[in-house]
């Protein structure tokens, strides 16, 4: 109420609603989403400008449809199994139970079916020159290691081939041989094809969106290698290679000993059984003793390989969880890396998440590496009989 002139005017209060501005709602649920996301998004960084809104709008849509699709979902899901089914969050981010299972059923929704096979170019391009240096390394260190050992111990020969294969060095020529063939193939193509991997894992970009897929960072092998080098220096594809030699090394030496003692063990035992039938049968054959015509079956060699193939991620998958954590982190020129070191990265780990992640990733390790190391060995020894009867090695 004011005094103008003696008379009293009064103003009446009104309301006055103004119209929110979508362009800022738009912009702070953007922001919003990308601090809250539970991936690297580092794809919208890159983005060229004036393409804030048309990336809001697929963030947003992309929301909805997941919001929408949980509903319909929940509704034909039973009260009992609602609690264990994964469900979109706020910020478009898919919960689901932790495990193998559950987390390949979040990629699949939060990524598509083929987010399971990112960095797939990384693991063929790597797994035939492994493989390769593996085994070759393997039967050059036990030749030598073996006549070492033969010269110290004045013993003839201690080294195996297939027509002779009872006479096998002992175990420990077989274990530090397993340990140099790892160490060779980490420094020369594990780590580098590691980094690679990885990089191209844990960056995040929906397969189902063409905008994000469009501008993800790493795309290939190949292209992944050389960005790496550009941005941060050919030394980053070493990166971890410290704990990658380790757990390569403890890999390919528990390994190659666990199969060749069970080889060894289960051709005795052939061996025995065929003298014993050729006695009973009453046939004398003065090459009985001889284990030329004892091997072992491929199903023998598809168990043999799978069993002792899971015998090393079961001791150094700490080396395996550290060794990702290295070489998953980006360093920034000026910032102080948060894993440094072998040990400071285990204690890092089991401060902050406690001793039990150390184990992380062991059941779909274990999934991977077991098939593997069994068809592994099973072509190993069909190929090399096969060239070693026709004299490939002679």
């Amino acid at each position: 109420t004011k005094d103008n002139g003696g008379k009293n005017n009064t103003v009446k209060s009104e309301t006055v609603r103004v119209k929110p501005d979508l362009s800022k709602a738009k912009s702070a649920t953007t922001a919003t989403t990308a601090q809250n996301a539970l991936h690297d998004v580092g794809w919208k960084q890159r983005l060229p400008p004036g393409s804030s809104s048309s990336s809001s709008s697929a963030i947003t849509e992309t929301a909805s449809k997941a919001a929408t699709a949980s509903s319909a979902a929940s509704s034909a899901i039973p009260s009992t199994a609602k609690s264990s089914a994964p469900t979109p969050t706020s910020t478009g981010a898919v919960v689901a139970p932790l495990g193998p299972f559950g987390t390949a059923r979040r990629i699949v929704q939060r990524e598509g079916p083929m987010a399971l096979y990112k960095g797939l170019t990384a693991v063929y391009t790597g797994i035939i020159p492994k493989m390769a240096i593996r085994f070759v390394s393997f039967e050059y260190y036990r030749d030598v290691l073996g006549g070492w050992y033969g010269q110290y111990y004045n013993i003839q020969s201690t080294t195996t081939s297939r027509s002779s294969p009872m006479s096998a060095p002992p175990p420990a020529v077989t274990f530090l041989a397993g340990l140099l063939s790892g160490l060779t193939e980490a420094i020369m193509i594990v780590t580098p094809a590691e980094v690679c991997k990885i990089r191209m894992q844990s960056q995040y970009h929906s397969l189902m969106d063409p905008s994000q897929m469009s501008h993800a960072k790493y795309k290939n092998v190949v292209q992944t290698a050389m960005l790496v080098a550009k941005e941060e220096g050919v030394g980053a594809l070493y990166k971890g290679v410290v704990p990658t030699m380790l757990r390569q090394g403890c890999n390919q030496a528990v390994n190659f000993t666990a199969y060749n003692w069970s080889k060894k063990q289960i051709l005795a035992w052939k061996k025995k059984k065929r003298e014993e039938k050729l006695m009973a049968g009453g046939i004398e054959d003065r090459n009985v003793n001889n284990s030329e015509d004892v091997q072992l079956d491929h199903w023998q060699t598809l168990i043999l390989g799978g069993l002792s193939g899971g015998m090393g991620p079961l001791v150094n998958n700490p080396l395996d969880v550290v060794k990702t954590r290295m070489q998953k982190q980006v360093i920034h020129p000026g910032k102080e890396p948060k894993y440094k070191s072998l040990l400071q990265s285990c204690i890092v780990i089991a401060k902050e998440e406690g001793t039990p992640a150390l184990w992380k990733g062991i059941t779909p390790r274990l999934m991977r590496i077991m098939p593997g190391q069994a068809i592994t060995f099973m072509t190993y020894e069909a190929v090399s009989a096969q060239m070693e009867k026709y004299g490939v090695f002679d």
